[in-house]
């Protein structure tokens, strides 16, 4: 079988396999605060993120695509004034991958970086 790191590797490649409901399953319990759930009729992995000044917002926002273009994985990224809603999944296999999961993960711990002392 193969490892999460072989598995990260071929996520942007035509064919990367889509998680199984089983894998989906495990690998949200350690990114606790997503939901899997359609959105423009593909399963994405979403997050709300909250702010108290649109600045914030935008600054999280800008963080997450130089992570982004970093990964050469690019999100659904919505911006409002007090929120941040953040949409992970593989484009090229319309679905969920792993390397969405660590995505999100990554997203986590920009938020957390990025919250008030």
């Amino acid at each position: 079988m193969e490892n999460l790191y072989e598995k990260h590797c071929k996520a942007c490649q035509m064919g990367a396999p889509l998680v199984s409901d089983e894998e989906a399953n495990d690998l949200l319990l350690k990114v606790p605060g997503w939901r899997r759930g359609f959105h423009e009729g593909v399963e994405k992995l979403t997050r709300e993120f909250h702010f108290v000044e649109f600045k914030d917002s935008f600054a999280f926002t800008y963080k997450i695509a130089k992570l982004s273009e970093r990964e050469n994985h690019h999100p659904s990224i919505l911006t409002e004034w007090g929120k941040v809603t953040v949409y992970w999944w593989t484009h090229k296999i319309n679905g969920l991958h792993v390397n969405d999961f660590i995505m999100a993960a990554k997203t986590d711990m920009i938020a957390k970086l990025s919250a008030p002392s």
